[in-house]
């Protein structure tokens, strides 16, 4: 009997092209009027799930239901529930903001007259009346977003799904894009947010999947992830950023570097023992010759919870990304 608690519910996912596995048996629950978060790097599969979510792709095995409809046996049903807006806008250049709208309220059989005035509302609610009636190839790339976004729910779905809805964005339009989500999830709308960045799950979510190469490889709150990471981080900043390689040399008997970021002259690295571990860096930075800038102890980030998840840290000297052991 299904959960009626669940807006989305995925058993079992499983997808290949070719040789390649992109979802190894995804299993997915999405509670009504919250915020779920993929949070994944690229290539984890995350799109491929929304497609076969949104009943855009077949899986080669496993079920998912959308408010009580099957994705497979009831492709119809799902679409009448959900809005989807992907990671590129799609909406017509030709046509100017207005126009957009009133053809996705048209194609969803909406009448002339509920067509126009729903393209008003939503028009009015993302900012985008002043230029309504401009052709959309004169809009920036946020306010293409933005229309993007307002198309989906030109038909009012219960559950909204989000795929990359900040890529490209600067940072003033992704706090605008962060402040209409949350706005849609106050009025009761289910969302599934796809992201490759921590802060979009940091900020939004209620609860958060890691997908790393089609497995999921964690899940919960965000507190519950950042506990993952072992408590405090110690972070160095140091004034010339050819040291960093030095850096971590001489802190590979204290632990496993989280990051290491040539061109800031960054490095960070977990402190389970709080201070002590930071004495401990201290004395291995000081023996070593290296000049800090600045030292200090922190709470982890999502951020970090991301990379020690998914093993990735940026590229050291040779340019070429590296993975943490485990």
């Amino acid at each position: 009997m299904r959960n009626l608690e669940l807006a989305i519910e995925a058993h079992g996912i499983c997808k290949s092209f070719g040789t390649t596995r992109a979802l190894d048996n995804v299993d997915l629950e999405a509670d009504s009027g919250r915020v779920l978060a993929l949070l994944g790097p690229n290539g984890s599969g995350k799109t491929t799930l929304v497609r076969i979510l949104a009943t855009l792709l077949r899986a080669d095995a496993g079920s998912a239901q959308v408010l009580g409809h099957d994705v497979t046996d009831d492709a119809a049903g799902v679409r009448s529930v959900i809005g989807l807006s992907g990671q590129f806008a799609a909406i017509d250049d030709l046509l100017t903001g207005r126009e957009n709208l009133v053809m996705v309220g048209e194609l969803y059989h909406l009448s002339p007259g509920e067509a126009r005035t729903r393209a008003a509302g939503l028009l009015s609610q993302f900012a985008l009346t002043e230029a309504a009636d401009r052709r959309t190839h004169t809009y920036s790339g946020g306010m293409r977003r933005r229309l993007d976004l307002a198309a989906s729910l030109v038909a009012r779905p219960a559950v909204l799904v989000l795929d990359e809805p900040t890529t490209g964005l600067d940072p003033g339009t992704r706090l605008d894009m962060w402040v209409a989500i949350e706005a849609l999830v106050e009025d009761g709308t289910t969302v599934l947010l796809t992201t490759q960045y921590p802060e979009d799950a940091d900020r939004l979510a209620d609860r958060i999947v890691v997908l790393d190469r089609g497995k999921i490889i964690a899940r919960g709150t965000t507190d519950e992830l950042k506990s993952q990471v072992g408590g405090a981080i110690v972070e160095l900043s140091l004034p010339d950023p050819t040291e960093v390689d030095r850096a971590v040399a001489a802190l590979a008997s204290v632990g496993t570097v989280l990051e290491a970021d040539r061109e800031r002259g960054w490095v960070s690295i977990p402190a389970p023992d709080g201070l002590e571990t930071l004495r401990a860096v201290m004395g291995h930075i000081e023996r070593s010759g290296v000049h800090v800038e600045d030292i200090g102890v922190r709470r982890p980030s999502l951020d970090d919870v991301f990379l020690a998840l998914t093993g990735y840290r940026p590229a050291l000297s040779n340019g070429s990304s590296a993975k943490l052991s485990t």
